[in-house]
């Protein structure tokens, strides 16, 4: 019996206790706050599916929200699982849904606290897609919220058409490694961020031109462009307004106060700036797959991490990443 098998066979002991192996944290703090425990295992409630999670991956909010440093916006108690992504099968689901169990998903959980590094997690119909044999779970666990995210901000927020001028800031990270790529897949002259050791990483990314920040502060240029995406959160709408063109949308993904004051007041103006914040659909995550099966979006994974070791995920994602996603695998 391989190991993967042990651990599903594992897992599904448990589950006919009711109960599940999960990280989670009792209170705020660093990365020691973490451990496993035997939890109850998510009622599936009407409108939903419970997935028996094979992979997820950490993006910096799983750490910020572990911190504290985000507890005025969601004031929930604990204990808390960690985790938005996740990659698994479907283990159960209402007759008239459209998965069955057994089927293949990868879903960008719907509530508030995460809840994705466990056994198993529940979320809402309409925020899980069906996998393609091709892709394999450790990459669609690192799609769900960072691309998500890079579509949003682009597309919805950003109104990204054919021909214009974009430049991704923070291009070689989770989110700016799926923006230069669905950027490009919107056929855009596509300017890249990042620093100068990840030069030829974006580049093969797509990227027309790239942008050592550690060399040149991009918002001095005299360049302008018609979309900025900062995935990086390092600059601010004041910071970039001079290097967009008339008509220009700024877009963030740092969800404060400040930002969001920002949004409501650049609104009605030429250039406009705005925090986004991504919603799980699974539309998009269906147009995500679509473009990874056209050969247009490829997943860079930085590192691999067992779902016992969220600790060591999350040090890794704190520290900084320099390319791509760290993902959580099932032993």
């Amino acid at each position: 019996m391989s190991i993967n098998t042990e651990k599903t066979t594992e897992s599904r002991s448990r589950a006919t206790n009711g109960f599940m192996r999960a990280t989670v944290y009792d209170d705020y703090g660093d990365v020691d706050v973490l451990h496993i425990a035997e939890i109850p295992i998510p009622d599936r409630l009407p409108g939903q599916v419970l997935i028996e999670v094979a992979a997820s991956s950490v993006n910096p909010i799983d750490y910020r929200l572990r911190s504290g440093e985000m507890k005025g916006l969601l004031p929930f108690g604990f204990p808390r699982v960690p985790g938005y992504d996740v990659a698994g099968t479907i283990a159960d689901c209402a007759d008239d849904a459209p998965f069955q169990k057994g089927d293949r998903v990868m879903a960008f959980l719907d509530h508030a606290r995460g809840g994705a590094c466990a056994d198993f997690a529940v979320c809402a119909i309409d925020v899980a897609a069906k996998l393609p044999e091709s892709m394999p779970f450790d990459e669609a666990a690192a799609i769900p919220l960072a691309g998500t995210t890079a579509l949003q901000s682009l597309r919805d927020h950003g109104k990204i058409e054919k021909g214009e001028r974009v430049l991704i800031n923070g291009a070689s990270g989770g989110v700016g490694a799926f923006a230069v790529q669905i950027a490009k897949a919107y056929d855009t002259h596509v300017t890249a961020v990042a620093s100068g050791e990840n030069e030829s990483f974006c580049l093969s990314l797509g990227a027309d031109r790239f942008i050592d920040y550690e060399k040149f502060d991009f918002t001095k240029s005299v360049e302008q462009w018609d979309l900025v995406f900062d995935a990086a959160g390092k600059s601010g709408y004041l910071d970039v307004r001079e290097v967009l063109s008339e008509g220009g949308r700024y877009v963030s993904t740092e969800p404060d106060v400040s930002g969001m004051l920002m949004t409501l007041l650049t609104w009605p103006l030429s250039k406009s700036g705005t925090v986004m914040l991504a919603k799980p659909k699974a539309d998009d995550l269906r147009e995500i797959i679509r473009l990874y099966e056209l050969g247009k979006l490829h997943v860079t994974i930085d590192s691999r991490f067992s779902l016992t070791d969220v600790a060591a995920a999350h040090r890794r994602v704190e520290n900084g990443v320099g390319r791509g996603k760290v993902v959580l695998v099932r032993d």
